[in-house]
C-alpha cells in the first residue's frame, strides 16, 4: 500500500461563521493541495472536513498518516471513535457527540485505508501545517467577502 501523508487544517471566522479547510496530500515528495469550505460552520467541522476531503481524493487503499493541529480530530481518530460508535454516538460522559454526520462520513471514506493521526502544534513553523492554515483561512476569508458583497 502507498504511504500518504495527509496534512490538514481548518478555519472559521466567527465560529460559527464562514469557514475553510486546507489539505496537502504528500506521496514520495510530490504534493497536491486541496481546499474548500462552507458559509456557516465551526472550526472543528472544518478541521474534520479537511481530513475527509483528503481521504476522498485518494484513488486506492493507502496507509494514511494524518498530521493536524486539531487535538479534537487527532484524539477522535486515535482514541474516541470506537467508543463513540459503540455508545451510539455518546461520549464517555454519555453526552451526545457533536458533528456526528461528519464523523459518519469520515468512517465511510476511511474504510479502505489504514489511518493514523499525529498532532502538531499550530502556528509553530511546521511548513505543511502553516500552508494548510493559509489555504483554509484564505477560503474562509473569500467566503466572507462574497457574503459581504451580496
Amino acid at each position: 500500500m502507498k504511504q500518504i501523508n495527509l496534512y490538514s487544517d481548518g478555519s472559521s471566522l466567527g465560529n460559527p461563521g464562514p469557514g475553510g479547510w486546507g489539505t496537502i496530500l504528500e506521496y514520495k515528495g510530490k504534493e497536491k493541495e486541496l481546499s474548500g469550505g462552507q458559509d456557516n460552520t465551526t472550526n472543528n467541522q472544518m478541521e474534520l472536513k479537511g481530513v475527509i476531503e483528503g481521504l476522498k481524493a485518494l484513488k486506492e487503499p493507502c496507509n494514511v498518516h494524518v498530521i493536524s493541529d486539531s487535538s479534537y480530530v487527532v484524539k477522535a481518530i486515535n482514541e474516541w471513535l470506537v467508543g463513540w460508535v459503540r455508545n451510539n454516538w455518546r461520549n464517555a460522559s454519555k453526552k451526545p457527540v457533536k458533528n456526528v454526520e461528519l464523523w459518519q462520513e469520515y468512517l465511510e471514506v476511511s474504510k479502505p485505508h489504514n489511518v493514523t493521526a499525529t498532532w502538531v502544534k499550530g502556528h509553530d513553523g511546521h511548513e505543511h501545517n502553516e500552508r494548510c492554515d493559509i489555504l483554509a483561512r484564505t477560503f474562509a476569508e473569500n467566503l466572507k467577502k462574497e457574503k459581504n458583497n451580496e
